[in-house]
Formats: structure tokens, C-alpha cells, sequence
């Protein structure tokens, strides 16, 4: 039940000629004290209309709103107009409908199985996976739940970095410097050694860069040296990066990376020449974009490809086979220029659906304040971050619980939902400083907190024997007021989120629950054995399911006890 729309449907009765309901809906705010009701429309947009004062718009639309078994207040306060909700009628219906419906409240069909496409994750092969790699990955995976929640069926795509100058560079390296023992016994750590060093000696010697430019040529030839080792760097990266994506329960439906499309630019490039979009810049190839944005580059003069050839024939190859009504780009805000350039040149190929085409940018991960970089070994390995978390629930497990069963699964479920919490907490165009210790902190706005709220409405209802059968949704305490209004938001936090592509609104609305919840625990003897133990049983009941679908949607589970 959405009381935001029967409120926006009642003032609609008064305001069609002048406001369509989906605008009256997105302006009805939640005020800011409990004592002014539970929603409130601003009348101040309306004065220019009707030309009468905010307050005496909002005394005429107050005495037309009808007290119901929804509204058990109407008032105009300082050109608003309040309403107070019933709170017996309404904190029972919502807690029904999360009890009747379960981990499926909040679910919104707005989708009609349509296909959105996420492009995730991608990081380079030959590289570790690093804390800069975990953004795209977790804000990725949390993307495609909320789409599947919305009634989408996602394909997540891992775009590995796979092609590129910086795969010759790395040949040369290991011709030059690389120990074929060493790199099998321990080979991204040898191939990030290898590579920082080409690196550093390319600053005092650039025909190293020219010779890596040369090696990656050979590699698009099918020099059958460089393809061979490419592949080998291919298959142990992936390796690597399976044990990290088990830990963070991420899956893909495809792993086609750049180099899956080698095979096709060549019938891009040509489609560009048939529509004579493609010019000449100094021996280059290039699309011209517009005044305010520099021309895409679609080969070098030395005749090898960009990324913006290969993601040309991505996005093309990706309608074909998915037939997407929407394609995101979880990549970091830098390559923001880029996805202005692909996107303006699908457009000029005359392609309709480059209109579905998104690109959801995101703020970096910050060490002491500057970017992390792999050309010049300043990383932080997500594997040892992940390990360090486990590790310290673990312990924090022992001290706290020492009975408890299954400690390494709960220790990893705690440790990995902290990691993922303290990135999605956190609006994605912010960049966020790499602290370990604000992280895997157990109290305060993080991951351990949401999980330890559930485990404790877990442990209540365990202790107060909740029986389906014996629900009871009609509950009285005044107190439990802070948690329904929650409780009802979670719909409309879902498809918020699904409309900014941001899971932070999930993240921080878990809190918001919690808090309310935990506050509520303080309060109220829930287990007493009186009229309202079964419903509050039940309302701790919709308070776990919320909260296990929120963490859920994030890509965090929940563990039942701590």
C-alpha cells in the first residue's frame, strides 16, 4: 500500500488542472519533526498559480481531504499541509503485507522482464584486484539486484581489461627482466613487479613505451609469442580474481572481455566509412563529436584500435544478443568524457537504443588522500583487506560468542559485509579515503551493525517461539510507530535507488531501520507474556525480513546469529 500516492491522489482531486499526480507525488516531503505529521505538501509552488498565499492554499486543500481510515489528521501549518496517518490501521496493513509477501515486499514490476545489461567489475588482467577495483565490482552487483527487484532481468557483464598497449608493455617486461619460475609460483605479484619496473625505467627511457607499442601490434597480428604469453597472463588472472569474487558471492553471466571483440571493430570501423563519419586527424582515424567535446579516436596512425573501437563493438554486439532496454556502465567518474564520446557516436551511427545507454560513474578510493596506482605499485590488495576483515570478526567472534557454531562462516560473511557496507554507505560520486579500521568497526553506521540488528530480531523471535499461524499484525504500542514508518519506506527506497543507481539509499535506510529498531528493543519488553506479545513478535518479524532483503539487495548477507 503506498500512502505517499493516496495522498498525492487526494490532493490530485483538487489540483488536476494545474499538477499532473506524478508531480505532486515527487513533492510531497516527510517533515522534519514527528509532532508535524507523518507527510506534508508544500503549498509555495502553487502561490504563482493561484495567486493566494502558500497558507491559504493549504487551508482550502486541508478542509477537502477527507479524515479516513488512512488520515486521522489533516492540518495547514505554515503553508503546508500535514497529515498524520492512522497509526493502528496502517501499522497493520503494512506489517500483513511484509508478512504475506516477505522477501517479495518491495518488489516493483515496473520492468516487465525487460533486459538491462550492467558492465561491472572489469579490472586488468596481469594486475592484482585491487581496493580501487572493489567500487565497480560491489555498486555493480548491487545495481543488478535492485533492477531484479524491479522486475529487470539484469546480465552482468565483467568487461575484463584484457587488450591493450599495456599488454605489450608487459611482454617486453617479462622478455627483458621476467623469471619464468618465479611468475608460475606466484604470478600477479611478479607481473605487478614486472610491470611497475617497465614503468620506472620507461621515465628515463621512452623507447621502452615505443617498444611496448610495437610488442602489443604484434600481439593484434597474431604473433603467436605474444599470444601465448597473453594467455598465460589471462588464465592466471582469472584464477586470482575467482577467489575474491567467491568471497564477495559476486557472479557474471559473461566474461567476455576487450578481446572478444578483436573480431569485431573491423566491421565497426567500416560501418563509420559507410556513413562518412570517420576523418583524418594527423594519420588518426576520428569521429567528430562537437564543439564543447574533443573528437573519438577510432585508430592510431600505426593502425591499432582503442578502447573506444572495442567498446563500439561491445555496445552493438550487446543489443544483438541481449535486446537491452537499458545498458549501464558502473566505471569511475574519470572515464566520464569517454562514455560522452561513445555514446554521441552510436548516436550518429543512427542506433535508437543508445538512449538506454547510462554511464554510473563513481568517486575513487583514496590512500592518505591520493588515487591508488598500479603503475607505481601504490595498491591495496582487496584479497588481503577481505582476509584482514574475516579475520578480525573471527576474533571479535571468540571474545564475544564463544559458543557460537559455524564461527568461519560467520566470520566471513561479517568481515566481507563490512568491506561492501562501507563502500555503498557512501553516495557514489564521493571519493572514499581506504581506512581498514573505519571499515571493520562493529558499531556505528556499518555492515556489522545492520547484521547484528537482524541476528538480535533472529535470536527474539527464536526465544519468543513466533509461529506463523500465530501472527498477529494489530499492534498497539505507541513506540512502534518509528519502526512502520520504516518499515513502509522500503518500497519506495528500492525504486529511488533503482532511479539514481544508488544503492547508498539501501544502505542507509538499513540504518535508519536498525536504529529505529534497536531503539524500540530498549524500550519495550517485547518477550513479557501479555495481549501484545504476538504482535510484537510479528512487527520483530518484518523488521527481519526488511532488514535480510535490504543486505540482500546490497549483496551482504545475514547472518541469524553473532
Amino acid at each position: 500500500m503506498n500512502y505517499k500516492a493516496i495522498f498525492a491522489d487526494a490532493l490530485h482531486d483538487q489540483l488536476k488542472e494545474h499538477v499532473e499526480e506524478n508531480k505532486l507525488i515527487q513533492m510531497i516531503e516527510k517533515p522534519k519533526y514527528e509532532h508535524m505529521g507523518d507527510m506534508a505538501f508544500p503549498c509555495f509552488d502553487l502561490a504563482k498559480i493561484y495567486r493566494q498565499s502558500p497558507q491559504t492554499i493549504a487551508n482550502a486543500l486541508t478542509s477537502k481531504i477527507e479524515v479516513s481510515d488512512f488520515f486521522e489528521k489533516v492540518e495547514a501549518v505554515s503553508g503546508y499541509v500535514n497529515v498524520f496517518l492512522n497509526k493502528q490501521e496502517v501499522s497493520a496493513r503494512v506489517i500483513k503485507e511484509i508478512v504475506a509477501n516477505k522477501h517479495h515486499y518491495g518488489d516493483a514490476n515496473i520492468g516487465n522482464n525487460g533486459v538491462i545489461t550492467i558492465d561491472f567489475s572489469s579490472p586488468n588482467i596481469a594486475k592484482p584486484f585491487s581496493m580501487g577495483h572493489l567500487r565497480s565490482t560491489v555498486i555493480g552487483n548491487s545495481l543488478a539486484h535492485i533492477v531484479a527487484k524491479c522486475g529487470f532481468q539484469p546480465i552482468k557483464i565483467n568487461y575484463l581489461g584484457d587488450w591493450g598497449t599495456q599488454f605489450g608493455k608487459l611482454i617486453v617486461a617479462y622478455k627483458l627482466w621476467g623469471d619464468e619460475q618465479k611468475v608460475k609460483e606466484n604470478p600477479i605479484k611478479e607481473l605487478l613487479k614486472l610491470y611497475v619496473h617497465f614503468h620506472e625505467e620507461a621515465e628515463q627511457n621512452d623507447k621502452l613505451n615505443d617498444q611496448g607499442r610495437h610488442a602489443f601490434k604484434k600481439l593484434e597480428d597474431g604473433d603467436e609469442e605474444a599470444l601465448a604469453l597473453w594467455k598465460w597472463f589471462r588464465e592466471e588472472s582469472l584464477k586470482e580474481f575467482s577467489k575474491i569474487y567467491e568471497l564477495l558471492g559476486v557472479s557474471f553471466d559473461s566474461n567476455h572481455g576487450e578481446a572478444f571483440y578483436n573480431d569485431k571493430m573491423e566491421s565497426v570501423v567500416q560501418l563509420l566509412e559507410e556513413k562518412k563519419l570517420l576523418q583524418d586527424s594527423e594519420g588518426a582515424k576520428v569521429v567528430q563529436i562537437n564543439e564543447d567535446v574533443p573528437p573519438c579516436l577510432i585508430k592510431k596512425k600505426d593502425g591499432t584500435t582503442l578502447y573506444a573501437t572495442r567498446d563500439l563493438a561491445a555496445a552493438i554486439y550487446r543489443q544483438d544478443n541481449y535486446h537491452f532496454v537499458k545498458s549501464l556502465y558502473v566505471v569511475g567518474s574519470e572515464q566520464s568524457l569517454h562514455f560522452k564520446q561513445l555514446f554521441v557516436v552510436l548516436e550518429k551511427m543512427g542506433y535508437r537504443w543508445h538512449q538506454g545507454l547510462t554511464h554510473v560513474p563513481f568517486g575513487m578510493m583514496l590512500k592518505d588522500g591520493k588515487k591508488m596506482s598500479t603503475r607505481k605499485g601504490k595498491v591495496v590488495l582487496l584479497e588481503q583487506v577481505l582476509q584482514d576483515a574475516i579475520n578480525l570478526a573471527k576474533q571479535s567472534i571468540i571474545e564475544k560468542n564463544p559458543t557460537l557454531d559455524a564461527k568461519d562462516e560467520v566470520a566471513r560473511q561479517i568481515g566481507t559485509g563490512a568491506v561492501i557496507f562501507h563502500d555503498l554507505k557512501n553516495f557514489r560520486l564521493n571519493d572514499i579515503e581506504f581506512s581498514l579500521e573505519d571499515m571493520l568497526r562493529f558499531e556505528g553506521e556499518t555492515g556489522p551493525y545492520v547484521q547484528y540488528t537482524h541476528a538480535r530480531a533472529t535470536s527474539i523471535l527464536k526465544k519468543g517461539n513466533l509461529q506463523e499461524s500465530n501472527v498477529q499484525t494489530e499492534i498497539s504500542d505507541e513506540e512502534a510507530w518509528g519502526i512502520v514508518t520504516n518499515l513502509m519506506a522500503f518500497p519506495d527506497v528500492v525504486k529511488r535507488a533503482f532511479d539514481a543507481n544508488d544503492p547508498s539509499q539501501i544502505a542507509k535506510y538499513l540504518l535508519d531501520l536498525s536504529k529505529a529498531f534497536n531503539k524500540y528493543y530498549g524500550n519495550v519488553r517485547i518477550l513479557d507474556d501479555n495481549e501484545q506479545k504476538q504482535a510484537r513478535l510479528t512487527l520483530v518479524y518484518s523488521v527481519q525480513i526488511v532488514l535480510n532483503e535490504g543486505l540482500r539487495v546490497l549483496g551482504i548477507e545475514a547472518p541469524d546469529a553473532m
